[in-house]
């Protein structure tokens, strides 16, 4: 393949045809590898550090992942249908430039998680480059920036080599693990929590859920016959099975390490595999793990922050200093708040998480609905562009329904910051992400079969007749 076909040129525009490739397989290899990494296993190992035990925890991970992974996977199913990125859709709900306001929380959520992720891979970069952290996270955010300015054929290969190699490294682990701890005990101490059992689906779910936003974007060349059944299953199998492996191995860490453990993440894990040539190896695993989810933080940030700005100047098409511009400010931004919170990792993260999925489960309960249950699978895909054409420039009852869903989860929200009033009667339980996807699901569906769109964003008309058109510029029927 040449050079010029590896880099990308599309970005928020629509893949047309004869650019499509791929089989749905893809996204396993993808969501497998982009799972089976650090920042995985210290989110299932806080399952452990706020209280839970390992049973209970375990059950609560299985559940989170399944629930949120299914979320995930039901937006990556459309893809192939649209051939367009994920947060460009939320215009036909919320209108060309409202669209803007969950994209901009959003691209708070890409920054936050290339920090976090950036915190951890370079610590294991400055072991490998013998260097220190800082030095070590600089290093890490350029070469993700490099990759992901490349685009969307590197990141799959990415995720095909880094789904094989974390397997393995992550089998070896298991065993050193096994080998060193007594299993049994762990399990043999089970004592169901409610709060600590519904903190670990919380947990898993946010972790799925946060990546609904951008899960889209690397299914969205795969050709326009690929099943939508095969893509949400493979999605689905690779994002549960990765992360759960990663948080089933954090959960046990945690609960046989302790402050071993907390003391150092990284270190303790690659500890635990041993010495020399191994450890030089296992500090490569916990880098290219993080490579792959950084690059499509980075890549997710750069296409939402082209959708934020191109709602305005109306703007399709980006060029190549342009993407190397967005890339840029994302990687300055991430790498910033990576070094500013280095040394408080894992107190702030567990909120972090939380916090995140107060913002986008509202969102992905809007966006399935319409796109499922009142479009049908299909949008005039013009209309996305043009703010006087179907979905209008602002579409306040979209909004508005977003805004109850985010205000109904704060009863039922638990962050170090803030505590609803409603979670004490609850046992200390955090049920806020439930309420998010059902409130707005069921008050979207309600307005909008009631009030579907029309050309300039009044009164509503019928939507999603329009006749199937080119490959770039039509409606998707």
């Amino acid at each position: 393949m040449a050079a010029e076909d590896l880099v990308e040129r599309r970005s928020i525009d629509v893949v047309p045809d004869d650019e499509r490739h791929g089989t749905a397989f893809s996204q396993f290899t993808l969501w497998l590898g982009a799972n089976l990494q650090i920042t995985a296993v210290v989110t299932g190992a806080l399952a452990v550090v706020f209280g839970g035990d390992v049973v209970w925890s375990l059950v609560g991970l299985v559940l989170g992942n399944l629930l949120g992974g299914a979320v995930m996977a039901l937006h990556s199913a459309q893809g192939p249908k649209l051939g367009l990125p994920q947060m460009i859709q939320s215009r036909a709900q919320f209108g060309v430039k409202g669209a803007v306001v969950p994209l901009l929380l959003v691209i708070l959520m890409y920054v936050g998680f290339f920090a976090s992720g950036s915190v951890l891979a370079g610590q294991a970069t400055a072991e490998l480059t013998h260097t220190n952290d800082t030095t070590g996270i600089i290093l890490f955010a350029a070469v993700t920036a490099v990759m992901a300015a490349v685009g969307y054929r590197v990141i799959h290969a990415l995720g095909r080599v880094a789904s094989v190699i974390c397997a393995l490294a992550f089998v070896y682990l298991g065993i050193r693990l096994v080998d060193r701890v007594d299993v049994g005990a762990l399990f043999g101490d089970a004592h169901f929590d409610l709060p600590m059992f519904l903190l670990a689906v919380s947990l898993s779910a946010s972790w799925q859920l946060a990546f609904g936003p951008y899960v889209a974007d690397y299914s969205r060349y795969l050709p326009r016959t690929t099943s939508g059944k095969a893509t949400f299953w493979w999605t689905l199998s690779g994002s549960a099975i990765g992360s759960q492996w990663s948080m089933t191995f954090g959960v046990l860490v945690a609960a046989s390490a302790g402050d071993a453990f907390l003391a150092n993440q990284v270190g303790y894990v690659v500890g635990l595999g041993g010495t020399g040539l191994i450890a030089s190896f296992l500090y490569f695993v916990i880098a290219l793990g993080k490579l792959t989810i950084n690059v499509l933080n980075t890549y997710g940030g750069f296409m939402s922050m082209v959708t934020s700005i191109s709602g305005f100047r109306g703007q399709k098409v980006l060029g190549a200093r342009g993407r190397a511009a967005y890339i840029a400010v994302i990687m300055v931004a991430g790498t910033a708040v990576a070094l500013l919170g280095k040394d408080s990792f894992l107190a702030s993260f567990k909120d972090f998480l939380l916090f995140l999925l107060t913002f986008f489960t509202p969102w992905s309960a809007i966006n399935l609905v319409d796109y499922y249950l009142i479009s049908r699978e299909r949008y005039d895909i013009p209309a996305l562009f043009d703010p006087h054409g179907r979905y209008g420039a602002w579409r306040w009852d979209a909004l508005l329904v977003y805004g109850v869903g985010l205000l109904a989860q704060l009863p039922f929200l638990v962050t170090h910051f803030y505590t609803g009033p409603l979670v004490d009667p609850l046992g200390g339980a955090d049920i806020s992400w439930i309420v998010g996807l059902v409130v707005p699901a069921v008050l979207y569906w309600a307005l909008a079969r009631r009030n579907p769109p029309v050309p300039g964003g009044g009164p509503r008309a019928e939507r999603g007749v329009s006749p199937t058109a080119d490959d770039t510029t039509g409606a998707v029927t």
